[in-house]
């Protein structure tokens, strides 16, 4: 089989909008969801600022049953749960708890940790020797795949339903899992997306490792500034995105909307050598994987006319820039347009990817390049490799063709996807 995949539903809770048509209004503005958050300052952390998305108990309220939310603490299961329902929806299809299994759909949903909040406070229910008051939902909302487990019963699929952790890189490797199941013919159509919480103690230890900026807590949407010269460290964000890939076959068969169809790609590893390290990357092995993308995906690299990179405000910037430079052979005038939503999220984590590139795509469907924002002074090593002007302030009108998105994680792991725009 070599199926063609299309994306035909879109979902997003993010720090600078809950829904599609939120998310799209702000990406395009420039808007921040950067805000200071004094319980961190209360406990001591030297960043205090950070994107937790805005979701009023009303909200929550339209995605779960009172009987679900008995016990419920996860944020990131929550944040998944909100962004797949409305993915699926958006997909054209309707929530049916008392529908019969469909085994031609699938779930592939990402998260770096689940239910921190809920694990703590299960162990201290053990400590104080109250097992029996740990509730039915302890299970299901600390373990890795909670979140695939709690959405494959909502939606009753029963193709593959499982979830994959790749640190920052999860998300997009999550599409790229997806894709590969609809184009071998084993599924029609993969929800696929990841989420992060915006727990304490997954904060809390990035704070520890002082690669969080502490510069920025009175001035709380200037402190994410990929590229940026006065980049001090990236803002922690959460959140979670999701999308639902189908063939093209099955979605002409329901005249779905198209946002954007899905090229191919590549997932590696720097295997920790060649200056690869846990936290820092292999760059031969990022260059590798964006080429293979584009090998996959069976274009050429001057057909890319825009990336949207990982670019985390950190010292490695500079490093991801040339990295796409030397993998596709451009540079200065000849380069693509280049943006980074962590401008105005932070970094969302395990949740980054998919957020991301739910905004890649709303990108080419609109034909339009989101601004970077708190970049007003590119980094001089960034600027002898690209011209300033491939890396837009403001909203630009550009007509997309073929966007890459990429994604490097914790682990010297890579992930780079290419989309194309699906004509009316």
């Amino acid at each position: 089989m070599n199926n063609r995949v299309v994306i035909t539903g879109l979902g997003v809770v993010a720090p600078n909008g809950v829904g599609l048509a939120e998310f799209n209004e702000a990406i395009q503005n420039g808007t921040s969801g950067i805000q200071f958050h004094q319980h961190l300052k209360d406990i001591g952390f030297s960043c205090c600022i950070g994107g937790i998305p805005r979701v009023s108990e009303d909200k929550i309220a339209e995605y779960l049953t009172p009987l679900q939310l008995r016990g419920f603490n996860s944020t990131s299961i929550l944040y998944g749960i909100i962004s797949a329902i409305d993915a699926y929806k958006d997909a054209g299809f309707s929530v049916d708890e008392k529908s019969k299994s469909d085994y031609d759909s699938g779930i592939i949903f990402g998260t770096g940790t689940s239910g921190i909040e809920k694990f703590r406070e299960s162990i201290y229910k053990i400590d104080d020797q109250n097992v029996r008051r740990l509730g039915s939902t302890s299970v299901v909302q600390t373990m890795s795949s909670g979140i695939s487990a709690y959405l494959g019963g909502i939606f009753g699929f029963g193709n593959q339903v499982t979830t994959n952790s790749s640190a920052c890189t999860t998300g997009t490797e999550a599409i790229l899992l997806g894709f590969d199941r609809i184009k071998s013919g084993k599924a029609k159509r993969m929800l696929v997306g990841s989420s992060s919480d915006s727990s304490l103690y997954s904060w809390g230890g990035f704070d520890a490792m002082r690669v969080m900026t502490y510069k920025h807590n009175k001035s709380p949407e200037k402190g994410s500034r990929p590229m940026s010269a006065s980049a001090s460290g990236f803002v922690p964000g959460s959140g979670g995105g999701a999308l639902v890939l189908e063939s093209l076959e099955s979605a002409l068969a329901r005249k779905a909307t198209i946002y954007a169809e899905v090229l191919g790609g590549n997932v590696n590893s720097g295997g920790q050598r060649n200056g690869g390290t846990l936290t820092a990357p292999n760059a031969e092995a990022v260059q590798k994987c964006i080429s293979k993308a584009l090998v996959n995906a069976n274009i050429s690299a001057d057909k890319i006319d825009v990336i949207n990179g990982h670019l985390t405000a950190t010292s490695k910037d500079a490093l991801e820039i040339e990295n796409w430079t030397r993998a596709l052979q451009r540079k200065k005038n000849g380069f693509p347009y280049i943006n980074s939503l962590k401008s105005q999220v932070g970094h969302c984590l395990a949740a980054s990817g998919a957020i991301e590139s739910v905004a890649s795509v709303l990108q080419i469907k609109h034909q339009f390049v989101f601004p970077n924002i708190n970049c007003e002074d590119v980094h001089p090593e960034i600027l002898e490799l690209i011209s300033e002007d491939k890396i837009p302030q403001k909203r630009i009108k550009k007509e997309i063709n073929i966007l890459a998105k990429a994604s490097f994680g914790f682990g010297d792991v890579n992930a780079c996807v290419i989309f194309k725009k699906y004509p009316e």
